[in-house]
């Protein structure tokens, strides 16, 4: 599986990218393929404040719907409508074009507590051990 060394994640699957003093946020490979066949994509309007951990948008597939979680506390800036017409977007590019939303960060130090690439590798890892 693939995991950007340039991203973080998070144990509930999200990645974000730091883009000055935004972020991209969106659903990593291994959270679409659990996810399944993305149907619809609910994304937060702009302009709301999101707190990290919390949830931020939701994605429904033909098994159910998901919950999306903001990676760190900011205001949500824009996102992307494109899912709207084309949610199979979240499976097809989950790093490029299936993003989901951007915020401009209210405590960048959350940021630290995210896992890199490789920490998120071996979460993925323990995890399918039990």
């Amino acid at each position: 599986m693939n995991f950007p060394e340039n991203l973080r994640y998070t144990k509930t699957h999200e990645w974000i990218v730091a883009q000055g003093v935004k972020v991209k946020v969106g659903v990593t490979e291994y959270a679409q393929k659990e996810i399944s066949d993305v149907v619809f994509v609910e994304l937060p309007k702009k302009g709301l404040v999101v707190q990290q951990g919390k949830t931020a948008a939701v994605v429904e597939s033909v098994k159910a719907a998901f919950d999306i979680y903001a990676p760190a506390s900011g205001k949500v800036t824009d996102a992307n409508t494109t899912l709207e017409g084309n949610p199979g977007l979240v499976n097809q590019s989950p790093y490029g074009d299936g993003w989901m939303f951007e915020l401009e960060l209210s405590n960048p130090a959350e940021l630290n507590t995210l896992m890199t690439a490789q920490q998120y590798g071996e979460f993925i890892h323990q995890s399918a051990k039990h």
